[in-house]
C-alpha cells in the first residue's frame, strides 16, 4: 500500500459525504474544480493556512491507490506537487478518520487531546 494522502474536512459536511458514499469536496474545492489534498509534509501547513482556529474538523488519512486516473499531482505552494482529486472522493479510499480542531498557530488538536498525525 502506498502512502497516504490527507484531507481536512467540516465535519458536518464529512458525515452527509458519508451518508452518501461519496464526498464532493467543500465549497472551495468545487469552486477550483478539485478536491485538494495534501501529503504528511504538507499536513501541517495546510492546517495553519487554511484551517486555522477552526472547530469541528475531520481528518482522513486516504488511500491514493483507491482513487485511480481521478488523482493527479499538481505544482502549487511553492512548486511542491500536491494531490488534487478530479472527482467524488470514494469512501473506499478512506483508511482512518479523526476528529479535530486546528489551534490559532495552526496546530491540530485530536478530539482525544493527542496532537500531530497520525
Amino acid at each position: 500500500m502506498s502512502d497516504p494522502i490527507y484531507k481536512l474536512a467540516d465535519r458536518a459536511e464529512w458525515a452527509e459525504a458519508r451518508a452518501a458514499g461519496a464526498y464532493n469536496g467543500s465549497a472551495v474545492d468545487r469552486a477550483d474544480g478539485y478536491i485538494h489534498m495534501s501529503t504528511t509534509a504538507q499536513l501541517a501547513e495546510t492546517a495553519r493556512r487554511h484551517y486555522a482556529g477552526r472547530e469541528g474538523l475531520v481528518l482522513v488519512a486516504l488511500d491514493p491507490a483507491a482513487m485511480g486516473d481521478a488523482l493527479r499531482w499538481e505544482a502549487s505552494r511553492g512548486g511542491d506537487l500536491f494531490p488534487h482529486l478530479y472527482g467524488p472522493l470514494p469512501m473506499t479510499a478512506v483508511r482512518v478518520e479523526r476528529t479535530l480542531a486546528v489551534r490559532d498557530d495552526g496546530a491540530m488538536i485530536f478530539d482525544d487531546g493527542a496532537t500531530g498525525w497520525p
